[in-house]
């Protein structure tokens, strides 16, 4: 993404969409209410003299249109957003649908600026600079290629090699597992990108000596891992447990699922250092208590938190915005799609109301009513550290 100008008197900022990803971003910068001004074609008017209006031909205009509904399609990453014109040549008042795609420019004006929808903004401007990173998944039956993309994986194919079964019997089995999967990778691959080969077994190996040899400079930068699993589930076994670290550090899904896997552990200790739930990262983070404060890109779309982020960085901790499209971004949704990894661990509150933990799966959010003190109504969920209760104060 490219930032072409701000009018500070009009609150607007101007951007030009550079990659798919940049329209991600955008999704969670615009929200109902901003006027958002773009190119875009629509039917011209013309006067109805007779009894039935003839169809006119489309034409390519300017318009604003303030936001009433905004739609993403991960598919073929395009962002729809539906209100009504307020600015341009014709149809003041009317129904319009703006579509977003990559090399679009647009305008986006708004009431009042969130702090974390400006640092949004320059995510997305240095996030354009970094290589996208491709994998290839696969053992001596099937290979899934997927593309990490700065808010998550996306698979794109699964090959099967046709080595087993008898429905495979007709077909050659030399080289043309490897001679496919080369074939779908070679559209994808762009200058200086990472390619990740990963699976249990030797395959990954012998695909990367066929790699080398049919295009060497394609497949020049690659980088081989053992995993005890493939497809897309060996490719989050690899993000989560941190063996690509030196492929991956400048990834941003990497970083948040490391930062997912560190605060899942921290709960999971007796005397962790690791929260959950609004209220209690709130009063952590206004207590100076938070180093890095995790925080699920749909709940920042959803709720003004800039008083939690400023309190967090106004102590030099750390703020990681995770997506909700991949493995780490579903967990931290689990917890409520807010927690943090303390400095110290904060003294428990005198109130004996609920139990809370994370059960093993680390999907689900288990509460257990106890007897609470007399005259004092119990919240619906009491946010704790780690496995620690808070017992009865009869």
């Amino acid at each position: 993404m490219r930032i072409l100008g701000r009018d500070p008197s009009s609150g607007g900022i101007k951007v030009l969409i550079e990659t798919d990803e940049d329209i991600w971003h955008l999704y969670n910068v615009i929200e109902v209410g901003d006027l958002v001004t773009a190119s875009t074609t629509r039917r011209e008017e013309k006067s109805a003299d007779k009894l039935r209006a003839e169809r006119s031909e489309k034409k390519r205009m300017t318009l604003g249109v303030r936001i009433e509904k905004i739609e993403f399609s991960a598919d073929d990453l395009r962002l729809k957003l539906l209100g009504t014109i307020e600015a341009g040549p014709q149809d003041i008042g009317q129904h319009h649908t703006l579509i977003l795609e990559n090399g679009d420019s647009l305008t986006i004006e708004k009431r009042h600026w969130r702090e974390t929808q400006l640092e949004r903004l320059d995510r997305a401007v240095s996030d354009s600079k970094k290589p996208r990173i491709v994998f290839v998944s696969l053992d001596q039956d099937d290979a899934t290629v997927a593309v990490q993309r700065q808010y998550g994986l996306k698979e794109i194919v699964t090959i099967r090699s046709g080595r087993s079964g008898k429905q495979y019997a007709e077909k050659p089995q030399s080289d043309t597992y490897h001679g496919e999967i080369a074939e779908k990778l070679v559209p994808i691959m762009e200058p200086n990108t990472p390619l990740v080969l990963l699976g249990p077994g030797f395959e990954k190996e012998t695909l990367a000596d066929d790699l080398k040899k049919s295009r060497p400079d394609v497949f020049g930068k690659m980088y081989v891992y053992h995993t005890g699993q493939c497809g897309m589930a060996g490719i989050n076994e690899l993000l989560k447990t941190g063996m690509g670290a030196d492929v991956l550090r400048d990834s941003a899904v990497g970083t948040e699922i490391e930062a997912v896997e560190k605060l899942m552990a921290e709960i999971s200790k007796p005397d962790g250092l690791g929260t959950y739930g609004t209220e209690e990262v709130r009063s952590a983070a206004l207590a100076g208590a938070v180093d890095t404060l995790l925080l699920l890109d749909s709940k920042v779309r959803d709720q003004d938190l800039d008083d939690v982020v400023r309190a967090v960085e106004s102590q030099k901790g750390k703020v990681i915005v995770v997506s909700s499209q991949h493995d780490g971004g579903r967990t931290l949704a689990a917890l409520g799609g807010m927690g943090a990894i303390l400095r110290y661990k904060l003294a428990r509150r005198p109130f004996g109301g609920r139990r809370k933990s994370v059960c093993a799966s680390r999907t689900c959010i288990i509460y257990a009513s106890a007897h609470a003190p007399v005259g004092v109504d119990p919240p619906d969920a009491w946010p704790v550290h780690g496995w620690d209760a808070y017992e009865n104060q009869d």
